[in-house]
């Protein structure tokens, strides 16, 4: 799995980050495929930081009273086997279990981040205690904020599996991007080829930019009557 390779690939791709956006690196997926792998309407307690790192996966389900149990729904304990094969530089994905605007931890549970190295959180849901999470080293990015725990609708269920934020589908060692715009799920097999190929396009729009700066309106206007 990628993040059991610790920082060096992360700490490798970090120079690209400043050559790319999050919109080019979703033209660059949809390039390869077909299928959704944006994320839109995020909300930051930082939104001028960027999320980014291979995903590591916790599966939240909505509350079953009758098979609810304090050690196995234990946040904590389903958190520390998600990041076992390596946590540093990986990002907690945690999808809503049906529920996005409950609460899916806030800034005491996810306080463990910080001295586990996480690059951040994207969660599915609301995130409570957004003073304390943008006091934090890493980033956060979720549906909102809520002042209301979420224990009574949704729970745990499940680490190092298969997830689902926002109608996309992230596996465990799948790489997150995410800033102010929004998040893109790419898979780690392609993550090197979705970010040179985001550069190429912010390089040629960049470029295009530029060239209208010198258009000539009327040269526009007869080449569109041509056609």
């Amino acid at each position: 799995m990628e993040q059991a390779l610790g920082t060096t690939t992360r700490e490798a791709l970090l120079p690209m980050l400043d050559r790319v956006t999050c919109s080019a690196m979703v033209d660059a997926m949809a390039q390869r495929y077909d299928h959704p792998a944006h994320i839109l309407d995020l909300v930051s307690p930082t939104p001028g930081r960027v999320l980014f790192g291979p995903a590591v996966t916790i599966r939240f389900m909505p509350v079953r009273r009758d098979v609810q149990h304090p050690v196995r729904n234990n946040f904590a304990s389903l958190f520390y086997r998600a990041i076992a094969r390596g946590g540093i530089g990986a990002v907690l994905v945690m999808s809503s279990g049906g529920h996005p605007v409950s609460a899916l931890g806030g800034g005491r549970k996810l306080s463990r981040l910080r001295h586990t190295g996480l690059a951040g959180v994207l969660a599915d849901g609301r995130l409570r205690d957004f003073a304390a999470l943008g006091g934090y080293p890493f980033a956060t990015y979720c549906r909102g904020e809520t002042v209301r725990q979420g224990g009574n609708l949704v729970m745990p269920v499940e680490p190092d599996v298969p997830v689902e934020v926002g109608g996309v589908g992230v596996l465990p060692g799948d790489w997150i991007y995410a800033d102010a715009t929004g998040a893109v799920v790419v898979p780690a097999a392609d993550i090197v080829g979705v970010l040179e190929d985001a550069a190429r396009f912010e390089e040629r729009d960049a470029a295009s930019a530029e060239r209208m700066i010198h258009e000539d309106p009327a040269t526009v206007i007869a080449q569109g009557e041509a056609r």
